[in-house]
């Protein structure tokens, strides 16, 4: 419990974290003037795609691709931005729909577990709680067994996560760089904040990771009672 608390803490203020960052570099204009909107564009472009649809949703780093309907989803500010963070956020974006059309293993793996996923994150709560309950009262922990493989399936999708998050934030840095969409200067900073973003994966997959060992240690520790 305490590291889960710990955890939980560590990512509150990673995120909190990472909106300062957002902010302050949302504040340095690029020197391009391009939007994340053209940068999108004219990254899905320089890479052949052009199946992929760039459109504004709404919210605060609600940015995210969706390749059911192949859609590159952009918050308003970065949508319309035209600054160091909003290159960052739209390029990333476009990583994923890269990503996409050159079938990355990691990704390919990450959306088969998806419909498995949706499922078990309906049982697992449920499941965790009842078998806690019954692994006390009564000593037996099959169900608390299925809530923990559960568990650990969701933990895995955490950790498979994190390659396709870098990988997308390695593809999109080196575009802007290459094509002069950022200075040098501006570089650095679109570095920095996909660095900020990405450790909120690695934070949340540590904490699952964290969670399921102490699972298992209950487990094994009632067990041998």
């Amino acid at each position: 419990m305490i590291i889960a608390i710990i955890f939980g803490v560590l990512g509150m203020l990673i995120s909190w974290r990472l909106k300062s960052k957002f902010k302050t570099y949302s504040e340095t204009a690029l020197q391009s003037n391009l939007s994340g909107q053209e940068i999108a564009e004219r990254m899905l472009a320089d890479h052949g795609i052009r199946d992929v649809r760039v459109i504004t949703v709404e919210g605060q780093l609600t940015d995210h691709y969706n390749p059911a309907d192949k859609t590159v989803n952009l918050s308003h500010d970065v949508y319309y931005g035209r600054n160091a963070a909003a290159a960052a956020v739209s390029a990333h974006e476009c990583g994923h729909a890269v990503q996409h059309a050159k079938a990355y293993s990691f990704l390919q793996f990450r959306s088969a577990m998806v419909p498995m996923l949706n499922i078990a994150n309906g049982f697992m709560p449920l499941l965790l709680m009842a078998g806690m309950m019954l692994l006390y009262s009564t000593g037996n922990n099959t169900v608390l067994a299925i809530g923990v493989a559960l568990f650990a399936l969701a933990t895995l999708f955490s950790f498979v996560t994190l390659p396709v998050e870098f990988d997308a934030s390695n593809r999109a840095l080196a575009w802007i760089k290459a094509n002069n969409i950022v200075t040098p200067a501006e570089y650095e900073l679109s570095k920095d904040a996909l660095w900020w973003a990405a450790m909120t994966y690695v934070v949340a997959a540590l904490g699952m990771l964290a969670q399921l060992l102490y699972y298992l240690n209950l487990m094994n520790r009632r067990g041998n009672d």
